[in-house]
């Protein structure tokens, strides 16, 4: 059975992707598109060099900042439904906004606005996710001006 990774797990494996990816080290398949998406995000560096920082920082909440973890989940929860096309049509869509917006990292940050309106939809209603309405939120905003 698989088992959820907390959010301490998590702090740990980006900001240890970071600190590998900075000293050289060799990175596996998942290390290589996490670093290339913190690479995307130099913002966070400094977050992301300080592994103690960032787990006393999960008890202090800072709702007008950005959870860089959180957010680098997102592009990778992107990656990899566009990689295996799971739900069925987001490859496709996505690939469709990424052409026109002329950028890949731009249209990953639309899809996930897409992404956590369908999570706080399915966690408000208490039913399961609905990937035709999140793809065809994704097509919308590739399809509109």
């Amino acid at each position: 059975m698989l088992t959820q990774p907390s959010q301490a797990d998590v702090r740990r494996y980006f900001c240890g992707v970071y600190a590998r990816a900075r000293a050289g080290a060799p990175l596996d398949a998942m290390e290589t598109l996490v670093s290339q998406w913190i690479d995307e995000h130099p913002e966070y560096h400094a977050t992301l060099s300080d592994v103690d920082a960032a787990l006393r920082d999960m008890a202090v909440a800072h709702p007008d900042q950005e959870n860089p973890f959180l957010h680098l989940s997102m592009h990778l929860s992107i990656s990899e439904q566009s990689s295996i096309d799971q739900p069925p049509g987001i490859r496709q869509a996505v690939e469709l906004l990424a052409a026109r917006r002329d950028d890949l990292h731009a249209a990953h940050h639309e899809v996930m606005e897409c992404l956590g309106r369908m999570i706080w939809e399915s966690q408000r209603a208490g039913r399961p996710p609905d990937g035709e309405a999140y793809i065809a939120q994704v097509r919308q905003r590739a399809t509109k001006d």
